[in-house]
């Protein structure tokens, strides 16, 4: 072997990947250098910062001290003893894209697939690859929680009784068709812009045996004759979300935390009331009550490791000035 294929072979035999000892591939950053005779050269390090550190090191300087050694290094051997009498051959991480996910499989010195590999499956609604400072996660969120009515101020004709809300039977729901891409990207954070379009259900069960009906000039809540199961009044808003949030992710590059605050404009689509006779038989009534079609307000994304928590809070009233009562909503609970 010549001087400069020993100088090449020893290059490659000091970046393994996959020890034979290993029972578990970590992931790292290497740079591949290929020459017009096939040859390799790998550089490995634990991460992309090892890689940006060879700036500060002179190869060439590097690259003479080990030719002193190779003489050491039997002709035709790709390795460097461990040991006295273990070696690693050279390795090389193989990426490859594809429709449902990424592959990553390990190639010795010889081409040959080894037999194991790692396949990271995208999931359909995130993905989970971190890109560049244009990249863009596309999703379909979920948001399950509860409702809950702040009043604002008091009005004779409702006191807060009457419409007291049953606090685990007035749920939220909303489904959302989100993109987030990415701002700025740090070390160990980046600045995202969430913002979706969702479809959104609050539902405001009532404690009390009472129904809402649309009344000449303003909501009533009656007292049913007969003791309800249930009743309740659901409202249904196409929303638009936008909410920056920064994310911090921890050395292996998985996200730890991330806080985001912003708004949310919508407009109320449908609203119905829905009781439960004694029966078993169930009524339905369409109407306005007069609620305000227009809902803006405040919202908040929070999450810790895996789990994603939200809270909503609309500016506006619930009902219109004069025509019910003066109260607010309160949504919060998980995303996913």
């Amino acid at each position: 072997m010549n001087r400069a294929l020993k100088i090449i072979a020893l290059a490659i035999a000091l970046t393994p990947i996959y020890a034979a000892q290993a029972s578990i591939i970590q992931p790292a950053d290497s740079l591949v250098i290929r020459f017009a005779n096939r040859t390799r050269m790998v550089i490995y390090a634990p991460d992309k910062a090892g890689i940006q550190a060879l700036l500060n090191y002179d190869l060439n300087k590097i690259v003479r001290e080990m030719s002193m050694k190779l003489d050491s290094v039997p002709d035709g051997q790709t390795a460097i003893s461990q040991g006295g009498d273990r070696y690693v051959k050279d390795t090389v991480l193989v990426v490859t894209k594809k429709k449902d996910g990424i592959t990553i499989v390990l190639k010795g010195d010889s081409d040959s697939t080894r037999s194991d590999s790692i396949n990271h499956r995208n999931d359909y609604k995130k993905s989970t690859v971190r890109k560049g400072i244009n990249s863009w996660s596309r999703s379909i969120d979920f948001q399950i929680g509860l409702n809950t009515f702040l009043n604002q101020s008091n009005v004779a004709a409702y006191p807060t009784d009457i419409y007291a809300l049953k606090p685990l039977g007035s749920r939220y729901f909303a489904v959302a068709f989100s993109q987030r891409p990415t701002l700025i990207r740090g070390k160990g954070a980046r600045l995202s812009l969430y913002y979706a379009i969702e479809g959104s259900w609050n539902n405001y069960m009532f404690e009390n045996n009472v129904v809402a009906r649309k009344g000449a000039s303003q909501v009533e809540f009656e007292q049913h004759p007969e003791q309800l199961k249930k009743s309740k009044l659901t409202t249904f808003a196409l929303q638009v979300p936008v909410v920056p949030r920064v994310s911090f992710y921890n050395a292996s590059g998985k996200k730890v935390f991330h806080l985001g605050i912003g708004g949310f404009v919508g407009y109320r689509l449908d609203s119905y009331t829905k009781i439960k006779l004694p029966n078993n038989d169930k009524e339905h009534d369409h109407a306005s009550f007069y609620l305000n079609d227009l809902r803006y307000g405040l919202v908040s994304h929070i999450g810790v490791v895996g789990t994603s928590l939200f809270v909503k809070y609309d500016l506006n009233p619930v009902f219109q000035e004069g025509r019910g009562p003066d109260v607010r909503t309160l949504s919060f609970g998980i995303m996913f």
